[in-house]
This record gives C-alpha cells, structure tokens and sequence, in this order.
C-alpha cells in the first residue's frame, strides 16, 4: 500500500531528456556509468558497483524508497537515443515541511552538455509546481567544482558550510593496486525555493545549458 506522503511514479520530459524509473533493461547502461572513476570518487556507491547492485537497486531500493515516502530515483535519458545519461535522486524528504534533498550525477561519455541542469532544474520544477514542495536543498562537497557549477547555473542559493559532514574518496598514493580510501570532507549547503525560479526564469536562454527547455509531467498509475 502506498502512504498518503509519497512520490507517485512520475515521467518527467524535457527538450532533450526523458526522466523516469529505473527499468530491468538499464542495468547495464547502470553499471557501466556507476564504475567511473568521478563517481567513484564522489559518491559512496559500492566500489566496484556489480550487476548484482544494480539489480538489487533497480528492483528493491529505488522503488521501496518511493513508495515509503523517503524520495525518489529518476534515471535520465536522452529522448532521441534513450541512452542513460544519469540519474537524479531526491532524499531526506520532510513531507510536513515539504523539503527535500536532490543529488545528481552523469555519464562519463555525457558530461559537458549541460544534461544535470536541464534534468535538476526538470524535478525541481516539477516538486514545485506538482507536488506543493518549498525547498529543494543541495549539498555539494567542497572540492567538487562541477557539481557547485550546477548548483549555481540552476538558480541556487548557497547557505553555508557542514564542516567534515562528508565522506569522498580519492586514490591511495601508498598503494601499489590504486586503490581507493575515503577521506572527510566540508559540505557546502544549497537551497531553492520556488520564487528563486520565477526570479531566474529568463536564465540560460542564451547560454549552452537548455534548462529553460519545456517540461511536461506524466504520472502513472501505481500498480508496482
């Protein structure tokens, strides 16, 4: 049974994406992209991520963590090739004060096509606009530029820093295998609120980034 506070099973698209749930058929695709090195690095997926975490992510966290109520996992396509160029998730959902966390990440082979803002923004506007949210927070580690880059371009606004709030991940000089080991780090905490958009709605549409593009929300019945 679904809870009264949940995400439904949306289908959210753009100009360029196609931003879904994850599917059987992506596991590859997942697996590939999971096993990059920034991703690595970045985030704290199993290293190395095997298609037995894929599986397991496809068909028991990301749906459980949608219909509990917790967040939501969007894979994002590209709608001519319908090739996998990332995932966004949502987390740490407060449904009383209609708040929650976006995280992000892209392909090795899509980066630099402005895909994070245009998928980010996508979900954002879409919580806003459908769901009744508030805030949508963002926190990016200290030394990850590209993902501050995003945070920034989208509109967000930056509210400080959790000092050692995080854990990354970098190779170990000291180890013949290139191995990797995690190391704490600074978050710095972002947030945006619906009228940040409204203020920035004219952003980006002179720029390579396409995440002014047209959206259009689908949700689907829950028969999972």
């Amino acid at each position: 049974m679904t809870p009264a506070s949940a995400f439904p099973d949306v289908s959210i698209s753009t100009e360029r994406l196609v931003l879904r749930a994850y599917e059987e058929e992506d596991v590859p695709a997942l697996v590939e992209m999971m096993n990059d090195d920034l991703v690595t690095a970045w985030t704290g997926v199993p290293h190395p991520y095997t298609e037995t975490n894929a599986r397991d992510f496809v068909a028991r966290v990301a749906p459980a963590d949608r219909v509990q109520g917790r967040g939501l996992v969007l894979a994002v396509n590209e709608f001519l090739t319908q090739r996998l160029v990332g995932t966004v998730t949502l987390q740490h959902t407060d449904w009383r004060i209609r708040c929650t966390e976006v995280g992000y990440l892209t392909a090795s082979w899509a980066r630099g096509e402005g895909y994070a803002c245009e998928s980010v923004l996508a979900v954002c506007r879409w919580l806003f606009a459908e769901q009744g949210f508030a805030r949508v927070e963002l926190r990016t580690a200290a030394d990850n530029s590209a993902s501050q880059q995003v945070a920034q371009k989208i509109g967000c606004v930056s509210e400080g820093v959790l000092r050692g709030a995080g854990l990354v991940r970098t190779r170990a000089e000291d180890d013949p295998a290139g191995g990797w080991t995690e190391t704490r780090t600074d978050l710095l905490v972002w947030s945006l609120l619906p009228e940040d958009l409204d203020e920035n709605s004219g952003r980006g549409s002179g720029g390579g980034d396409a995440y002014d593009s047209y959206t259009d929300y689908s949700a689907y019945a829950d028969w999972r």
